[in-house]
């Protein structure tokens, strides 16, 4: 039979850096959510997140080394590098949160009352936890576009930034949901809906490109995307400030946390992680406002 191509299966998927890193998170994450589920243990929605993260990010690795090995990427119709690329940022994110989450309500160090066994496979677990993070970080610095490089847009600093843009406003949609009493002021409301606008059209921006759809659009997408982060940038000033002279101000809220508020249940928390949060987007934007002045979008890579 006369060879009419390359090679089927791709071996440099596997022992490229690239493809080190993703063996490892397929190994780390079935390591990780095998030991919790043999005999650590999970529960409630804190354990309940933790499992997802491993599990989905362990499903979605996998399709990705299959698709590199087999070549079967190349019949998708998305871009591939920049689909690989926003699922890397976001399992790091993702991965991270776990890796804290986990040890911080289910490790402790005295074996009373769930068992010397039960404890060391939570440690073993949240180790592994942690080298997971790792090896999705890793993926994100070998795929990173670097200067004067042709690369996915997901790939730059500013496509990067844009995952950790949403992953941020899911927090503040978190702790929005959990009594923070928004819906007191229409000033307030302005802030909601400052970062829904946001968050909305982020996702938006990152599906596109995951797509490959933009070159379809009728407006010029690059130009697009640094005139909304632009805008971005404003409505989080406006938020920085509204927020929390509304939730802080004696005037119209509290200072300082009250005295009688019980743990896990307190509006002025979820006000103050709101505000933490506010600050770190604004920041995020303004950093990608500033990375997007020096990068030229590639829509089909």
């Amino acid at each position: 039979m006369e060879s009419t191509g390359g090679p089927y299966l791709n071996t440099a998927a596997m022992t490229s850096p690239v493809g080190i890193a993703r063996l490892l998170q397929m190994t780390f994450g079935c390591t990780t959510f095998s030991l919790v589920a043999h005999q650590g243990g999970f529960s409630a929605a804190y354990g309940t997140f933790c499992m997802f993260v491993w599990t989905f990010c362990f499903a979605i690795t996998v399709f990705i080394i299959t698709c590199e090995f087999t070549h079967l990427h190349s019949c998708l119709t998305i871009s591939w590098g920049n689909f690989t690329a926003a699922f890397a940022m976001l399992a790091t994110l993702m991965s991270v949160t776990a890796a804290v989450i986990y040890p911080l309500y289910f490790v402790q160090l005295g074996c009373y009352p769930i068992g010397c066994e039960v404890r060391d496979f939570r440690i073993a677990a949240s180790v592994f936890a942690g080298l997971l993070f790792f090896a999705y970080a890793s993926e994100v610095f070998l795929t990173r576009a670097k200067p004067g490089q042709v690369s996915s847009y997901m790939a730059t600093v500013s496509g990067l930034l844009k995952i950790v843009q949403a992953f941020v406003a899911c927090i503040i949609f978190g702790a929005l949901v959990n009594d923070s009493q928004y819906s007191k002021y229409v000033a307030t409301q302005w802030c909601v809906a400052v970062y829904s606008f946001c968050f909305v059209v982020t996702v938006v921006v990152v599906a596109f490109s995951v797509t490959g759809k933009t070159a379809l659009l009728w407006f010029p997408f690059e130009r697009s995307v640094v005139v909304y982060t632009f805008v971005a940038v404003l409505l989080y000033v406006s938020a920085a400030v509204i927020w929390p002279v509304f939730c802080f101000d004696s005037k119209y809220g509290s200072p300082r946390r009250p005295g009688l508020c019980a743990k896990g249940r307190c509006p002025w928390d979820s006000q103050l992680v709101i505000a933490i949060f506010t600050y770190v987007n604004l920041v995020l934007y303004v950093v990608d406002l500033a990375y997007s002045q020096r990068i030229r979008f590639v829509p089909h890579l």
